[in-house]
């Protein structure tokens, strides 16, 4: 299991601090069952399954998994699930959310809602980290399940978030590379011009505590071999900590690549709220979701919006 050392140190801190309380929507999956478990017996989270009952203890009879002394709450609708979710969090009965088995658009319909406060002024967006074993560090990759077809303002706002999570990692100056199909801007190809935007706003201190270039291909922004061949003279170049994605098309198929084709130790995160919300593709497996709510915790923990 490749892990890096900010990524470990994320992890043995988050175990440090005693349990936090983890609600769970619609826990109809094994893998979403089992990483709750273990973080349960790793003295990580308290979780509260929420869902049909009848679904979670066959996951758990067929697993083997043993459920004594976790909550269960019977509910069979997917959208009740995700509001009483949601609802013990915002009445201070719960700490922070984990999805389950269901789509990403329910649960979020449930966080948005207006009579739970959960928002902040803050831009909610999908935040991943990555354990290539190919690449020297962590790789943050942003956004893949939130963000649609994002603004520049709403990309700088995603920029700011993923440097949050990753100076909250330990990384003190992320390198953030704004990527798109081409190194050079092009005014036919808008994310080249606002791939450059962003880099000019990281310059005049728009966007802070961070080094940002754009555009960048991703062959330049992760290896230093392939900025040197195009002459790109750039300190991110070849070094980024973090890649922001033009669209949720490329953000969710970089997430996808990454997760079962690189052999990366994953988590994922919704932050810009007032918790954080443990959000991985329904196909990562239980490693992943563990990942994702030791990471979770360790956010919340830090302080500030998630």
């Amino acid at each position: 299991m490749i892990m890096k050392k900010e990524f470990l140190e994320m992890m043995e801190k988050a175990k440090a601090n005693g349990k936090k309380i983890m609600t769970v929507a619609c826990p109809h999956q094994d893998s979403a069952i089992i990483a709750a478990k273990r973080a349960s017996d790793e003295g990580i989270v308290d979780p509260i399954l929420i869902g049909d009952i009848d679904k979670i203890n066959k996951i758990a009879e067929e697993n083997n998994i043993t459920l004594n002394g976790i909550t269960i709450i019977d509910c069979k609708n997917e959208e009740e699930a995700c509001d009483k979710s949601v609802e013990m969090v915002a009445n201070g009965e719960a700490d922070f959310i984990m999805k389950g088995l269901i789509d990403t658009s329910v649960i979020l319909k449930s966080y948005l809602k207006s009579k739970y406060q959960m928002r902040t002024e803050k831009l909610i967006s999908h935040v991943a980290v990555f354990n290539p074993e190919s690449y020297d560090k962590m790789i943050f990759v942003t956004d893949a399940s939130m963000n649609i077809a994002p603004t520049l303002d709403q990309k700088r706002q995603i920029v700011d978030n993923a440097v949050d999570v990753a100076r909250k990692m330990g990384v003190e100056m992320p390198k953030v590379a704004a990527v798109a199909a081409i190194e050079k801007v092009n005014p036919k190809m808008k994310e080249t011009v606002e791939a450059r935007e962003l880099q000019l706003m990281n310059e005049k201190g728009i966007i802070k505590n961070a080094v940002v270039a754009g555009p960048l291909a991703l062959d330049n922004a992760m290896m230093a071999k392939a900025a040197k061949i195009k002459s790109i003279d750039h300190p991110v170049a070849g070094h980024a900590d973090i890649l922001i994605l033009p669209n949720i098309e490329i953000g969710n198929i970089l997430y996808k690549t990454f997760a079962f084709c690189s052999h990366s130790n994953h988590a994922g995160v919704i932050v810009g709220g007032k918790t954080p919300i443990v959000l991985t593709s329904r196909s990562d497996g239980e490693d992943a979701k563990y990942n994702s709510i030791v990471l979770a915790k360790f956010l919340l923990e830090a302080g500030g919006d998630h």
